[in-house]
């Protein structure tokens, strides 16, 4: 594909529910330093969570970013267009060894692994239960790698009744990357989660997987995104050198804006939904000039998207998380 720009990055909202102000100073942060450089815009619509993506919210979405006086460059391209990337990349996997199936419950899970719940309140390390012996995995990667029909079914036949769930053989080490927000990473993938999964027993691949596969596809360069994603990195790492794909350069992973109890801004604090805002009556300007406030500008004042772009120095944004209460919001 040939670029009309060195460096890519997109926006990639997922209309599993309405955009908020977490949501929203992210994106307006991606965009304002895409801008800043000069790097190509896509926006992407991540709606590969089936039964939570709710109808009309990816319209919604997108009228919000429009809203804010956030553009792009190429899209909107849906995930769900992409059926044939990911069964191809997932035939590849099969034919590396790298891949095996898991049929274990979450039950399962739990009472096999000896560690506390990781990354999430539903995580948990996946103690290797049907991981196969070496012997195994290789003479499954030569059975696939020789017999083409096997890669035609993975590709053409994405789901098949009864499928298990496919995880990703992990080594147990670490593996470092360099963030431009918090710096020197490394994260052991095993330790922290074990082989992750890159296919669902659904028979859809996973958020790690696909978001590899569509960034690749896309020739993502520079990724901006939420630091609740940050240990992921590590585990997308792991899929792109397993399927030969090029990492991209660089990563920034931003602080969230939580609520008054330390998590992440969701409904338990309140309505701060973008439609909502508009449709109180509520400016655009507001929104961004408060945006701004928590993301190093300083004193609260309204401004234009366009104005925060010009003004935005990520090496002034606070580093620590951005905690919301209701009264904030001028």
């Amino acid at each position: 594909m040939a670029l009309s720009a060195p460096f890519r990055t997109r926006l990639a909202p997922s209309p599993t529910g309405a955009l908020h102000l977490g949501n929203a100073r992210t994106f307006l942060i991606n965009w304002a330093l895409a801008r800043q450089n000069g790097w190509r815009i896509v926006l992407r619509i991540d709606d590969l969570d089936g039964p939570r993506i709710k109808a009309g919210a990816d319209q919604e979405a997108i009228e919000m970013l429009s809203w804010l006086g956030v553009d792009w460059d190429e899209g909107p391209s849906y995930q769900t267009d992409h059926r044939g990337d990911y069964a191809r990349a997932f035939a590849r996997l099969q034919g590396s060894g790298l891949i095996y199936p898991c049929r274990c419950t979450r039950s399962q899970i739990q009472a096999a692994s000896l560690s506390a719940p990781q990354l999430g309140d539903h995580e948990v390390r996946y103690a290797g239960t049907c991981r196969p012996s070496l012997a195994v995995a290789d003479a499954r990667r030569e059975t696939a790698t020789g017999n083409p029909a096997a890669t035609t079914l993975a590709t053409s036949s994405w789901k098949e009744p009864g499928d298990p769930a496919w995880r990703l053989i992990v080594p147990d080490q670490d593996l470092a990357f360099v963030d431009q927000v918090h710096g020197e990473q490394a994260h052991n993938v095993q330790q922290q989660v074990g082989d992750f999964i890159v296919r669902t027993k659904t028979g859809w691949p996973s958020y790690q997987l696909a978001v590899v596969v569509d960034d690749a596809a896309q020739a993502i360069t520079h990724v901006v995104r939420g630091a609740d994603l940050l240990a992921s990195t590590c585990r997308q790492l792991f899929i792109y050198d397993a399927l030969g794909l090029p990492r991209p350069r660089r990563y920034w992973h931003l602080p969230l804006v939580v609520g008054a109890d330390g998590r992440r801004l969701a409904k338990r604090h309140g309505d701060t939904k973008l439609a909502t805002y508009r449709q109180a009556g509520v400016k655009a300007t507001r929104i961004v000039g408060w945006l701004a406030s928590c993301s190093g500008a300083g004193r609260y004042r309204e401004m234009t998207a366009a104005q925060f772009a010009e003004q935005f120095d990520i090496r002034r944004m606070p580093r620590q998380p951005v905690t919301f209460h209701a009264s904030d919001l001028p």
